[in-house]
């Protein structure tokens, strides 16, 4: 195929299931949040893959939409006491903070493998 795709793997499905971006088989991270030097079903190189702050920045906007909100909505309801919120919070957007990084990060890759984009302009991975 032309541009070196061989399969039109979803970046969606892909990042989700924190997979390889071009055959959607292989994982792709050795660790929490370290990327694979190369598909172990594939072998593409995932040496240049970096997503950046991205998927971070992401993170911040989808969890304050969805948090402060239900916060408020907490407060409103029930007005529990101030160390009932400085104990309920933290947890929560620690816990989706850290739930959603790796997929986030591994979409992040999977759209700039699909556009072949990079920080520094389009890049190719082969």
């Amino acid at each position: 195929m032309a541009g070196g795709f061989h399969s039109r793997v979803s970046p969606l499905a892909a990042g989700l299931g924190c997979r390889c971006p071009r055959c959607g088989r292989g994982k792709l991270y050795q660790g929490y949040l370290t990327v694979r030097e190369r598909c172990e079903a594939c072998g593409l190189d995932l040496k240049k893959a970096d997503s950046g702050d991205g998927p971070a920045v992401f993170i911040i906007f989808i969890l304050g939409f969805l948090v402060v909100p239900i916060a408020l909505w907490v407060e409103a309801a029930f007005e529990p006491p101030l160390w009932v919120h400085m104990v309920i919070w933290p947890v929560v957007i620690l816990g989706l903070a850290l739930g959603l990084l790796r997929p986030m990060k591994a979409t992040m890759i999977a759209l700039q493998f699909r556009h072949r984009a990079s920080d520094s302009g389009r890049v190719d991975y082969e």
